[in-house]
């Protein structure tokens, strides 16, 4: 194992793992706020990607095509919550669950009847399209590493939003107490609203980024959701601080895992026993991983209302 390599897919593990946490943070603020099971939530990620290849196609602009995906999101959020979502509240999780997967193939499917089946492509701008050198020679992609920067300014746009201001203020007591805030005379239709919106972004900020990567298609968000869903059980069901931390090992865990234990398999079975066996057990590090910091942190690394 060459250090250029070990490094290279530290860097991939750290991308994975930011925007995982783009995702995760939305589905964590939305549940540790509203006490919602959001299922729908891979949808707004896939709206992101849609609008973004789209409006990219048509200005010619990515960073106009990124703010209409991120913008469409968030609507789309919106919506969603005023018409659906907010006669869930004081239903049952099962009943949260039943409907926000209803919303899964509602988005799906007219996604494909509206665009087709066949997946866009998305290139990254040429302003990002080069590549840097790392030690050992080889060379690492610009616009993986911007993914990895955009994780770390969205983590501390939210830490000072929630931390520092009024808003944040009043998301923070909607955790703790949601009748007393309503008591207290703050709008708590309204800030469900803010909130389910922001989730709905962040999760079209996370497809818009990733989708200059790999192909736009319908249910490209329901293998992104799973982990997601990992990510905030891991770091603790509400917890911002835990959604990043979680969604860093996860990142981490599941790329050396498939580059690596192939290799590692390899040095005492055939080649071909190595990368099944390597493979079939890289795909369940993560959930052995949540397995056991559930055994020693029932409630995840960072639960909100320790």
């Amino acid at each position: 194992m060459s250090v250029t390599l070990l490094i290279e897919q530290l860097i991939n593990g750290l991308q994975l793992g930011t925007m995982l946490f783009l995702m995760a943070s939305g589905l964590t603020l939305v549940f540790g706020v509203m006490g919602l099971i959001n299922l729908a939530h891979g949808s707004f990620y896939m709206v992101g990607a849609y609008v973004t290849a789209l409006a990219t196609v048509s200005t010619g602009s990515f960073l106009l095509g990124l703010v209409a995906g991120v913008l469409a999101a968030a609507a789309a959020g919106a919506i969603v919550e005023l018409l659906v979502i907010r006669r869930l509240y004081h239903r049952q999780h099962l009943d949260q669950v039943l409907a926000t997967f209803a919303l899964i193939l509602i988005f799906s499917e007219g996604t494909r009847w509206l665009f087709g089946s066949s997946p866009l492509w998305l290139s990254p701008p040429e302003a990002l399209s080069g590549s840097v050198a790392l030690p050992g020679g080889s060379r690492y992609p610009v616009y993986r590493l911007v993914i990895i920067a955009v994780g770390v300014v969205v983590a501390a746009g939210l830490y000072l939003l929630i931390a520092h201001t009024r808003l944040g203020m009043r998301i923070r007591a909607g955790e703790s107490d949601r009748e007393m805030i309503g008591a207290l005379g703050v709008n708590i239709r309204r800030l469900y609203t803010l909130v389910f919106a922001l989730g709905a972004a962040l999760a079209g900020l996370a497809g818009s980024l990733v989708g200059a990567l790999q192909s736009v298609q319908v249910g490209m968000g329901e293998p992104v959701l799973i982990l997601a869903f990992v990510v905030i059980v891991i770091g603790g069901i509400g917890s911002i601080k835990g959604a990043l931390l979680g969604a860093l090992l996860v990142g981490m865990v599941d790329t050396l895992g498939r580059v690596f234990l192939p290799a590692l398999f390899g040095q005492f079975m055939s080649p071909s026993d190595a990368a099944g066996t390597g493979t079939a057990l890289a795909a369940m590090l993560i959930y052995i991983l949540m397995a056991v910091i559930l055994a020693f942190k029932p409630k995840g690394l960072f639960a909100a209302h320790d």
